[in-house]
């Protein structure tokens, strides 16, 4: 199942600006999600992508596998924006997508994209966003390690499961 949701901005001065949030197995497209946080108003626009190493604690990943309990999640890309939204009012767009299924490594999980004026507000509420949805969201991932003898293994880690630090989830 895919969940795509658009929803007018919370920001009475950006009322037709629309937010936008996906949950989908099809790949990401970065081209999509600058253009989707693209608005006259901005003077910045700060993309994360997160995608799949080849390694976790140096052993050796060879895919990720992600699942989401969707309405839920949705919900709290949702809360996420509104949260951006009173701490960074300038704030134009919010967009947030995630994948689910199995990606190969090299292949986008995630992708936050923030437009504002400013880019240092750009840069801190998409900072922001990553780490809460890390933290809150619903999102469950396993990932897939290959032996020394080629036999493939995995592991289900909780997303939401990171320890908030200076540095980030």
């Amino acid at each position: 199942m895919n969940s795509v949701t658009s929803v007018l901005s919370a920001n009475p001065t950006q009322l037709q600006t629309p937010d936008h949030f996906a949950i989908t197995f099809a790949p990401l497209s970065l081209e999509e999600v600058y253009a989707q946080a693209d608005d006259a108003a901005n003077g910045a626009i700060v993309v994360m992508s997160g995608m799949v190493r080849n390694q976790t604690d140096g052993k050796p990943v060879v895919a990720l596998e992600y699942q989401a309990y969707e309405p839920m999640a949705m919900q709290i890309f949702k809360q996420i924006a509104a949260e951006i939204r009173q701490t960074w009012v300038e704030v134009t767009r919010v967009v947030i997508h995630h994948r689910t299924g199995k990606l190969g490594i090299g292949e986008i999980s995630v992708l936050v994209a923030v437009g504002c004026p400013h880019r240092s507000e750009a840069f801190a509420a998409c900072k922001y966003a990553i780490d809460t949805l890390k933290h809150n969201a619903p999102i469950w991932k396993k990932e897939w390690y290959s032996g020394q003898d080629g036999t493939l293994s995995g592991s289900w880690v909780s997303i939401g499961a990171c320890e908030p630090s200076p540095e980030g989830c």
